[in-house]
């Protein structure tokens, strides 16, 4: 009898995901969260591999390193990876350019709503376009403007995040947006609560968090240790002090770095009203705080004084795992859910 529900089951949520597996050509309709110095071939092919989605982060690469790190990234897997472009990028055509001749299957575009000109350059080479949408407004825009597929992000995730949680974000976009595949991401830990999303009629999940301490990624020791000790509560967004001087707000585990930031605000402020900065080097002074902070958590070890971003799915991670590992857990998870139900799968 157990036997008979399980699998029937596990056929429920494989069709529960099938949209997303049929989009992203996978055996799970799981993303790997794109995440600068972590989400690079040896991760991005481990989640592929696992029967995932993985997404190289190219972040601030120049067209030539992204074009190598895609090249790597099939040495090590034959199954589809895409690749996150950020709209900011001061070379993003080259960069759609490099997309187009290395033949990537999917584009996901971050960090702003890309144009129409960037979506049907990379839609005219082959690939599908992935974005991020903040609210049913936009989700419509982008669809509208030729996006393939949309991801909606909680403030619940790690590094750079909006003001609204993925609960209310689910709410106001999945019922309402039909015509395309939608993910969601934001402090997604367990299979319950994708197969919850999933219900709601997303077609899959993106992950950051626990793939960026799993076995596979090459984050220092340091950072995944830090991974394990933290609580939800551990991570916080960056705090802006003055409005004058905005502060993007970027999830991270609470350290001295974290500290020295908001001293660091008050003394540029304290310079500023008194005439030693003008507003503009005042600004600067206090982007620049955190310049190289990610590298020296993730590839250094410093997570005392780096950035150390995290989702508050970071509570969830107890152990360094590896991807299949994480991958299993979450659908055994799922499936065990829909198995509590009895014939109510």
């Amino acid at each position: 009898m157990l036997d008979s529900l399980t699998d029937t089951a596990a056929a429920r949520l494989d069709a529960l995901q099938r949209r997303g597996t049929e989009f992203l050509g996978t055996r799970h309709a799981i993303l790997g969260g794109a995440m600068s110095w972590v989400s690079e071939r040896h991760l991005v092919s481990a989640i592929s591999n696992a029967g995932g989605f993985g997404v190289i982060a190219c972040g601030a690469m120049p067209p030539a390193l992204l074009e190598a790190e895609i090249e790597a990234t099939k040495a090590l897997t034959a199954k589809p990876f895409g690749v996150n472009l950020i709209t900011m990028h001061p070379e993003l055509e080259a960069l759609i350019a490099v997309c187009v001749r290395q033949r990537v299957g999917h584009v996901v575009f971050a960090g702003g709503i890309p144009s129409a000109a960037h979506i049907k350059a990379a839609k005219e080479g082959g690939a599908k376009i992935i974005a991020f949408a903040p609210a049913l407004v936009l989700a419509r825009r982008l669809v509208k403007s030729g996006a393939d597929a949309l991801v909606i992000e909680g403030s619940e995730a790690g590094g750079h995040i909006g003001p609204v949680s993925l609960t209310v974000l689910a709410q106001e976009i999945l019922p309402h947006i039909r015509e395309v595949p939608v993910f969601v991401a934001g402090g997604i830990g367990r299979g319950e609560a994708m197969l919850g999303y999933l219900e709601m009629g997303a077609a899959g999940v993106q992950l950051g968090t626990l793939f960026a301490a799993a076995a596979e990624s090459i984050a220092h020791e340091n950072f995944k240790k830090a991974f394990i000790r933290a609580a939800a509560r551990d991570a916080v967004p960056s705090v802006q002090l003055d409005e004058r001087f905005p502060v993007i707000p970027v999830r991270g585990l609470a350290n001295a770095g974290t500290r020295r930031f908001m001293a660091h605000q008050a003394e540029v402020v304290r310079r500023f009203q008194a005439g030693e900065l003008d507003k503009t080097a005042a600004q600067l002074e206090i982007e620049h705080f955190w310049a190289g902070a990610l590298r020296r958590a993730v590839i250094e070890g410093d997570v005392e004084n780096g950035s150390v971003m995290a989702g508050q799915s970071v509570g969830m991670v107890t152990s360094v795992q590896t991807v299949a590992e994480i991958i299993a857990g979450l659908r055994a998870q799922a499936i065990a859910a829909l198995v509590a139900r009895g014939t109510g799968v």
